[in-house]
């Protein structure tokens, strides 16, 4: 699968340690290098406005996706290729899932949490074919890699759909995975053959 732009969910904080930031800005720095488009919501603040502010330092292009309350807060990103400002966050989501190829997770909080598996799960689904990937850092998903591996393992989730999600410590190699991941699964409602 070739990809042309990558949606990348963040924290809209910082973080306690440094490594978040530097993935940040190595992720954006990745995407740019291979002219790849940047996908994301929007913010100036934390983990977005670092690997926004990379991408586009390096020469990327990077589209924000807002919402119009967010934007009251003055929380947008000014510098970005284009901003654009929709009502809600549902619409905000819809939007970036349907500019993107493909998704990535750094660290993040709750947001992040829910827009990664929200999209995981539209994909499992067969509303989309598009890779995502966690980008692993400082030990940051590995107690949530365990735990996804442990609903595997209690029948919650097959193991072909928790293989949709790569995770990598490397922006770069991780970026190589997503390009080059194939669907294995069909939606459940595929599989069945009318009677």
């Amino acid at each position: 699968m070739s990809i042309a732009s990558v949606c990348v969910f963040c924290g809209a904080s910082t973080g306690s340690h440094p490594a978040y930031r530097e993935a940040a800005q190595a992720l954006g720095q990745a995407l740019a290098e291979r002219k790849l488009t940047l996908v994301y919501g929007g913010g100036a603040v934390g983990l977005m406005g670092i690997v926004a502010d990379a991408a586009l330092a390096a020469g990327g292009e990077v589209i924000g996706i807002i919402p119009q309350s967010l934007k009251d807060k003055e929380i947008g990103h000014s510098g970005l290729t284009r901003l654009e400002v929709v009502d809600g966050m549902h619409a905000r989501k819809a939007r970036m899932a349907e500019l993107s190829d493909a998704f990535i997770a750094l660290p993040g909080g709750l947001g992040t949490l829910e827009e990664l598996f929200e999209v995981w799960t539209w994909g499992q689904l067969g509303y989309h074919g598009k890779p995502l990937g966690l980008l692993e850092v400082n030990g940051f998903y590995s107690k949530l890699t365990g735990f996804l591996d442990h609903i595997v393992g209690e029948g919650f989730v097959r193991a072909p759909h928790r293989d949709m999600l790569q995770v990598s410590e490397s922006a770069h190699n991780l970026l190589d995975a997503l390009d080059e991941w194939q669907p294995s699964v069909q939606p459940k409602w595929a599989e069945q053959k009318p009677s």
